[in-house]
């Protein structure tokens, strides 16, 4: 960031705040990190906003929205100029990105970048002395609701995950009665009950399925039943009735689940579809569906793996691919809310805009750390990876907090 200079009143005045935000590079995300109906705050707060050349044309937002809200088109180096550079997936997730070399010391880099799993993504971002802030880790409190990434992406892909069983489905969702006899209404049965699978609950109800839904947290009963779902309840001793979180769950015992999955297979065995979100933040998502229960559904029933970039929930699923096993189709899906672009860059568009505000004071940037929205989300700084989770998942020692320094802060 330059630094400041005098003004002809012989003031000094500091440099407006720069945001950028580059073309997106990950195979097949078609999102952006800001949208431009979430720019007016920022520029209202002094920022001046830098958009690479048809950063948001996948998305539907051509670079005449953009210049219309007030923001400038520019190359990719500008956008790497900025002050704050907002991507969707950082650097697209590749620890050997070209624009690694673009980074520099001091700049904030802000976006999703799977800390506890990408460790040399990390590591390499760290070595560029570059501040990265990933908001997979804004932690889950009220005032960082509107930040939150994982709950607004988890709700588009909750949604379109009923809409790809829909239309693998050789059946129709909704109970019909017509001259030709009484169409039964589709059965579906949603495992997990974080916020994709309530989107995808309040979807499939909405298209007319019978739906049931289970999750080890007993305490999403009223929010299933709610949306005129039935709660399917396990006898199980899991000790997480709060455990969890909206968009990742909380490991299980091997034992647990084994228990879980017997007393869930007649569920899955009468359903039509299953649809199943269940993930644990840096591991691989647990086994939910196993081939014995996918062998006892019945051929044309459709699985639907939300957590397949992770491994899967089912057995038998493959990464970006629908397989066919004994007449069951079993989808793994993988990046969702990037086939629905427009509006889940308005909504990833929006938590960054709340993001960069918590670092911009009195028109200038501003980290602070005493905030434990920024403060918990940071993953690196100066050099030093300074997450303490982070720096368990590199293999680093503790980083021990200054005796001066807020509660929680790693340094």
């Amino acid at each position: 960031m330059a630094d400041g200079t005098d003004s002809p009143n012989g003031e000094v005045t500091k440099p407006s705040p720069t945001l950028g935000i580059p073309k997106e590079t990950a195979p097949g995300e078609r999102r952006v990190a800001l949208s431009p109906s979430a720019m007016p705050g920022l520029i209202k707060a002094g920022v001046r906003i830098v958009i690479e050349t048809g950063a948001g044309a996948a998305a539907g937002f051509p670079d005449s929205a953009y210049l219309d809200r007030g923001a400038e088109i520019g190359g990719r180096r500008q956008a790497f100029d900025a002050d704050i550079v907002a991507m969707v997936r950082v650097l697209g997730g590749d620890p050997t990105s070209p624009d690694l070399e673009r980074l520099r010391f001091g700049q904030v880099l802000i976006g999703m970048a799977a800390p506890l799993a990408a460790t040399e993504l990390v590591t390499a971002i760290s070595a560029r002395g570059a501040t990265l802030f990933s908001l997979e880790l804004v932690p889950r409190i009220t005032r960082a609701q509107a930040m939150d990434v994982l709950s607004s992406q988890a709700n588009v892909a909750g949604y379109k995950a009923v809409i790809l069983a829909a239309e693998a489905l050789p059946k129709m969702f909704p109970l019909l009665t017509t001259a030709a006899g009484t169409i039964a209404p589709a059965r579906v049965f949603v495992m997990g009950a974080g916020v994709a699978g309530l989107s995808a609950i309040a979807t499939a109800r909405r298209l007319g399925a019978v739906v049931e839904a289970y999750d080890v947290r007993s305490a999403v009963k009223e929010e299933v039943e709610s949306l005129g779902a039935r709660f399917v309840e396990l006898p199980l001793e899991t000790g997480q009735e709060g455990g969890g979180s909206g968009a990742y769950a909380q490991a299980l015992s091997e034992e647990t689940l084994r228990k879980q999955r017997e007393l869930m297979a007649k569920t899955v065995a009468g359903s039509d579809v299953v649809i199943t979100t269940a993930q644990v933040q840096g591991k691989r998502a647990p086994i939910l569906l196993t081939a014995e229960m996918v062998a006892g559904m019945a051929p044309g029933s459709v699985i639907v793996d939300l957590a397949a970039d992770q491994g899967g929930n089912c057995e038998l699923t493959k990464p970006n691919r629908t397989v066919e096993v004994g007449g069951v189709r079993i989808i793994g899906a993988v990046n969702l809310p990037a086939t629905i672009p427009f509006h889940a860059s308005q909504t990833f568009g929006k938590n960054v805009a709340n993001f960069v505000g918590l670092l911009i004071r009195d028109g200038a940037l501003t980290v602070d750390l005493e905030d434990d929205v920024v403060r918990e989300s940071m993953v690196c700084q100066d050099g030093e990876i300074v997450h303490q989770r982070v720096r368990e998942a590199v293999g680093a020692p503790p980083a021990p907090a200054p005796e001066d320094a807020p509660e929680g802060i790693r340094r």
